[in-house]
């Protein structure tokens, strides 16, 4: 899909239209133009991309690739710009991307995406609908779409804040093995969109401090973009701490129930020991054992063996090990 939306200054309107309006755009002198190129061919955006607007090969190569880091560079006659923005279906951090490429010139604004941009399709919108200024630069266009980029990851990272506050009381109410998947799955979708964000942070942080041509004169919208970038940036550090917090207090509260058990068991072992070896040694078949002669030995054993009880339970109420006082 090629779409291209025209401006001519001297009527003042927005004409939209396909590639037949490039060959007017090429007629003209003041005309300005915003081409949008979805699902082609690489062989029709190599050609249109290189030989109407005059794209550098190698940030051609760039735009083409599959995958590629996003960048700014600038070149004599525009400046490419590659991010790596969210697909369309992306609604939870279990998100795919796409390689979203921009060459901003002085009277042309190109965007080529290698899925269906919603970021795009957003600035678009604004654009015919009156919501943007028929005039508006091509490069304050370009850091328009760049700004919808950025937006698009803030509600997906808002939702974990929510989801944040449920997985806290679960864990103190309902722990589950479902629970810990979860909280490693959200860490590692975190540490993916804390690496994207990273790159895009950084790139317009350099942006700011060496200002490619094409857009000098729009440091108010390069800004704007930086700065909501840093925004979620730190939204995304931060959500990606507190779930590293509550997986780590999520195995110490599994460690403590764990110890408690053995704490348990290990009672009842120490307990039942002395008194098994009191009745295996009672139980062997020997003939001659003082004890067997006196009538009343069984009861006596059978006392030896509650005191001994009593004594291990007393003694383990005072450590504050079944409940009682604490050892200081």
């Amino acid at each position: 899909m090629i779409l291209a939306i025209l401006y001519d200054p001297s009527d003042g309107r927005l004409r939209n239209g396909g590639a037949e309006l490039i060959d007017e755009w090429e007629r003209g002198t003041a005309t300005t133009i915003w081409v949008v190129i979805e699902d082609e061919s690489r062989e029709t955006e190599e050609d249109l991309l290189s030989q109407r607007f005059g794209i550098h090969p190698l940030a051609l190569s760039d735009a083409l690739r599959d995958r590629h880091p996003p960048k700014i560079e600038p070149f004599k006659e525009n400046t490419f710009i590659l991010l790596k923005g969210l697909d369309a279906d992306s609604t939870s951090l279990k998100l795919d991307t796409i390689q979203l490429s921009l060459f901003v010139g002085e009277r042309f604004l190109v965007t080529r995406s290698s899925g269906h941009s919603l970021s795009t399709a957003k600035v678009l919108s604004e654009l015919t609908s009156g919501g943007l200024a028929p005039d508006i630069s091509r490069p304050a266009l370009a850091l328009r779409v760049c700004r919808a980029v950025a937006d698009r990851f803030l509600p997906l990272l808002l939702a974990v804040e929510k989801r944040l506050e449920e997985m806290e009381t679960e864990m103190l109410e309902r722990p589950s093995d479902e629970l810990l998947g979860e909280l490693l799955q959200q860490k590692g979708d975190l540490k993916r969109v804390l690496r994207i964000l990273q790159y895009h942070a950084q790139v317009f942080t350099s942006a700011r401090s060496n200002t490619p041509q094409q857009l000098h004169g729009h440091d108010h919208e390069l800004t704007d973009v930086q700065e909501q970038l840093d925004r979620l940036l730190s939204l995304a550090r931060l959500y990606y701490e507190l779930t590293d917090d509550l997986m780590n207090g999520y195995l110490s509260l599994s460690a403590h129930r764990l110890n408690q058990i053995m704490q348990t068991l290990t009672i009842v072992t120490v307990v039942f020991v002395p008194i098994t070896f009191m009745a295996g040694v009672y139980g062997m078949n020997f003939e001659f054992m003082p004890e067997l002669g006196f009538r009343g030995a069984y009861f006596l054993l059978l006392g030896a063996m509650l005191l001994v009880v009593a004594t291990i339970l007393l003694f383990f109420h005072r450590k504050g090990w079944l409940g009682g006082r604490r050892r200081r």
